[in-house]
C-alpha cells in the first residue's frame, strides 16, 4: 500500500519536528510493509512575506487528492497574528470540512504532570471538539468601529447537521476505544440556552442508539475543575469549537505539556490533517533542541486514521518507552537529547 501524504513543515521549529516525524513514519512503514509518497508544500510565514499569499486556491484542489496532511506549525514573528492562522489553518479545516478536532489526553510513564498524586492510570481520555462551526465561523461584525459607541458582534453558529455528526463521531469513537464506555457532553446549558439546548437534545437522541455507552453532562467550568481534580472520571468528552479549544490546552498541560500533545483535524469521509498542537516556537528554530514527540504522536494518529493501527501502536509504544527510559524533561533544550536524537530513539524502539 502507498499513501499519498501532503507535508506542510510550516514555520519556526515546525520543519525540525516534521523531519523527525517523517523519520519515524518511514521506519515504521518499512517494518509494516507499506510506503509513503510525500509532497512538501511551503505554506507559512516565509512564503507569505515573500509573495503575500497564504493558501492559493489551486493548493486546496491539490490537497483534496491526498490521503492525509501532515502539518508542522504555523506562526511567524514577522507576520501579524491571525493572518496565517485564518488564512491557512482555519481555511484548511473549513474548506476540507475537517469537522472533528480529535485530542487524546494521555499521560505516559516518566512524564511529569502538575497534578498532585496523579499518574498514567488517572489521565487517559479524549476530547472530540466540533471543528467547523461555533464562534470560529467568522459570523459577526462591527457597528461604529473606532468610536465610543462601537458595537462588536461575534455569533456562534450551531447547525443540527454539524452538532449531530460531531456527537455521533464521539459515541462511535468511544465504542471503538472500549475503555470506560462513557461520553460526557461539555457545555453551558444554564446560560447558552439556545446553542446548548440543541447540543443536549441531539446528545441524548444520538446516545439512545448506543445503549452500551453511559451519557454524562458537565458545564464547561465544572469540566475544567474535574479535569484537574478527577481526570480519571473522563473517557470521551464532546463539545463545541470554543470550549473544545480551551479545555484541550488544559488537557495538554495535565498530560505533560505541549511537547507531547498531538491532534487531528478529521474528515472521516475526506482528507484529514494531523499536527502537534504547540506553536512554532521560533526562538528555538534551527537549534535542534525542540521536542519532536508531539509531531511523532501526530504521525501515529495519522496512521490510525489511515487504518494502519498496528504501525500506530508501535509508534505510541516506542514514544512511551523513550519517555520512561530516557528523557529528563519534555521542555525544549532540557530533554537531555537533541531533536534528532529523540527521533533516533523512537526509531530504535519501534
Amino acid at each position: 500500500m502507498v499513501y499519498k501524504i501532503a507535508v506542510i513543515p510550516g514555520d519556526g521549529t515546525g520543519p525540525e519536528q516534521i523531519r523527525e516525524g517523517m523519520k519515524v513514519l518511514t521506519a515504521v512503514a518499512e517494518l509494516e510493509g507499506f510506503k509513503f509518497e510525500a509532497v512538501t508544500y511551503d505554506f507559512g510565514g516565509e512564503r507569505y512575506l515573500r509573495t503575500g499569499e497564504t493558501l492559493p486556491d489551486t493548493a486546496l484542489a491539490e490537497l483534496r487528492q491526498f490521503d492525509a496532511i501532515y502539518l508542522g506549525a504555523i506562526g511567524h514573528p514577522d507576520v501579524k497574528p491571525g493572518i496565517l492562522e485564518k488564512g491557512i489553518l482555519l481555511r484548511l479545516r473549513f474548506e476540507l470540512d475537517q469537522y472533528i478536532n480529535l485530542r487524546p489526553v494521555k499521560l505516559y510513564e516518566g512524564v511529569e504532570t502538575p497534578l498532585k498524586d496523579k499518574g498514567p492510570a488517572d489521565i487517559d481520555f479524549v476530547v472530540v471538539r466540533e471543528n467547523t462551526e461555533g464562534l470560529y465561523c467568522g459570523a459577526g461584525g462591527f457597528l461604529k468601529r473606532g468610536t465610543q459607541d462601537e458595537v462588536a458582534i461575534q455569533t456562534s453558529i450551531n447547525t443540527y447537521k454539524g452538532v449531530e455528526r460531531c456527537i455521533r463521531y464521539a459515541f462511535e469513537y468511544c465504542r471503538r476505544r472500549n475503555k470506560k464506555k462513557k461520553v460526557t457532553l461539555c457545555g453551558k446549558t444554564n446560560v447558552l440556552t439556545y446553542a446548548f439546548d440543541l447540543w443536549e437534545r441531539v446528545f441524548h437522541q444520538v446516545g439512545a442508539e448506543f445503549p452500551d455507552i453511559q451519557r454524562d453532562y458537565a458545564h464547561v467550568d465544572a469540566t475544567c475543575m474535574w479535569m484537574v481534580k478527577n481526570p480519571d472520571w473522563f473517557d470521551v468528552i464532546v463539545t463545541d469549537n470554543m470550549f473544545g479549544d480551551i479545555i484541550t490546552d488544559l488537557g495538554a498541560i495535565i498530560q505533560g505539556g505541549m511537547g507531547i500533545a498531538a491532534g487531528g483535524n478529521i474528515n472521516p469521509e475526506g482528507v484529514s490533517m494531523f499536527e502537534p498542537i504547540g506553536g512554532s516556537a521560533p526562538k528555538y528554530a534551527g537549534q535542534n533542541v525542540i521536542n519532536p514527540l508531539a509531531a511523532i504522536c501526530a504521525g501515529a494518529m495519522m496512521l490510525e486514521e489511515l487504518g494502519e493501527r498496528k504501525a500506530a501502536a508501535r509508534i505510541e509504544q516506542a514514544v512511551q518507552t523513550v519517555c520512561a527510559k530516557h528523557l529528563k524533561s519534555l521542555a525544549a533544550g532540557r530533554m537531555g537529547y537533541s531533536t534528532s536524537e529523540v527521533g533516533d530513539l523512537v526509531v530504535r524502539y519501534l
